[in-house]
């Protein structure tokens, strides 16, 4: 019986998994060092208080268990090795898993820059952990401002670092939902400050002109400070200091400047680009084993037009699922099937129920409608999972 892996239960990686376990004739591993699948583009509602942990998080063994394959396992190990020549996976558990073929789809994390000294200490929210912990120190500085008098008047003041979606989506939902809190609880201490610093000469770099200009005018309107041609030089005793001469005292930096690949890249001796992601071929394939796949944000995907797409939910879906329709057609002994990813859009969220996107590249929206469009597609994602996860929780209660 072939034996397939998937390394990481990301967007990706499900995707793959869902494809791959139509055939009841393989053994399917999926490995992944959290128990969770954690739906990474809804935590900023986690901080700002929108959501829950259970709206952000998959449980992976009650997923697992609802696809209802009779060959397929969930390990929550941390991957340290990977042998091609043996075909064997090292664990840190000392656990080994074979495998025939393995998909790539651990993701990615953000990239600190080690000539920005005193970055160590800045905001990683790309980690749900990291998430919840920036969530409850603001929070708690929240309280200590309305509790103290003495504190009241001092300035609370948020720097985002990184104006890319990531960094203009979160300081929007943390300028929406302050503004909110303030307002409701008739605070004196309204003085909290957010800063958006972006080393280009925009915010949103890459995405259109008018997308930019919408997003602009929404950060403005929440009062936040956009700051661009200006980077990060270093971080000593709560001061950034920036490139442009001048230092910002801040209560909490958030950085999203960038993202390099999961190390685990490291193990493959394969063809990967300056951020670590493994370079794939048009079936996702690497380069010098075409029993390896990598999917998702893992790999740099390029479109017929040999342009690299962007890291989203979109082309983890098409790349994830492109892998897993071919590992089954080499089972098969069937023709592969070319990747064609392409972006539907995209769409970004500005605080509250206000957002920004370009649809298709043909028109652009905004607003409450923009907002009901993207609530849309997450519902779309995350509805076929909890009916999935129902069905393995009722599975798992009985065993």
């Amino acid at each position: 019986m072939d034996k397939v892996v998937i390394i990481g239960g990301g967007y990706a990686g499900i995707y793959a998994l869902r494809e791959l376990v139509k055939s009841k004739n393989i053994k399917i591993t999926l490995i992944d060092k959290h128990t969770f699948h954690n739906l990474q583009p809804e935590v900023y509602d986690l901080i700002a208080n929108k959501s829950n942990i259970a709206d952000v998080t998959v449980d992976l063994t009650t997923l697992c268990a609802g696809l209802n394959h009779p060959y397929l396992e969930y390990k929550n190990l941390k991957v340290r090795q990977i042998d091609h020549n043996t075909k064997k996976i090292f664990t840190e558990e000392k656990e080994i898993v074979e495998f025939d073929y393995l998909i790539m789809a651990a993701g990615t994390r953000t990239f600190f820059p080690t000539a920005i000294s005193g970055l160590n200490n800045a905001d990683d929210i790309k980690k749900l952990h990291r998430a919840m912990f920036f969530k409850q120190s603001f929070e708690n500085e929240l309280f200590k401002k309305i509790r103290d008098e003495a504190k009241q008047c001092a300035d609370t003041h948020i720097v985002v670092v990184g104006a890319g979606l990531s960094g203009v989506e979160i300081a929007a939902e943390m300028a929406y939902n302050s503004r909110k809190f303030f307002k409701r609880g008739k605070f004196s201490c309204d003085n909290m400050k957010i800063s958006i610093i972006s080393s280009s000469d925009t915010i949103l770099p890459g995405l259109t002109p008018e997308l930019i200009r919408i997003s602009h005018d929404r950060l403005k309107e929440l009062g936040i400070n956009v700051i661009t041609n200006t980077k990060l030089q270093k971080c000593v005793d709560k001061y950034a200091f920036l490139s442009n001469g001048t230092k910002i005292h801040y209560s909490f930096l958030i950085f999203t400047g960038g993202v390099e690949a999961s190390k685990i890249t490291d193990e493959l001796n394969v063809a990967k680009n300056k951020k670590g992601q493994i370079i794939v071929n048009e079936y996702m394939q690497t380069d010098k084993y075409e029993n390896i796949f990598a999917i998702g944000d893992m790999a740099e995907i390029k479109n017929s037009a040999g342009e690299i797409m962007p890291p989203n939910v979109t082309i983890a879906r098409i790349s994830g699922t492109n892998a897993g329709k071919n590992i089954l057609n080499i089972i098969n002994k069937k023709k592969l099937i070319k990747c064609q990813p392409k972006l539907d859009g995209i769409l970004i969220a500005l605080g509250g129920q206000y957002a920004a996107g370009n649809i298709f590249n043909l028109f652009h929206v905004k607003g409450r409608l923009a907002y009901e469009i993207k609530k849309y597609v997450f519902t779309s994602y995350r509805a076929p999972l909890l009916k999935l996860i129902k069905t393995g929780y009722s599975k798992l209660r009985k065993i």
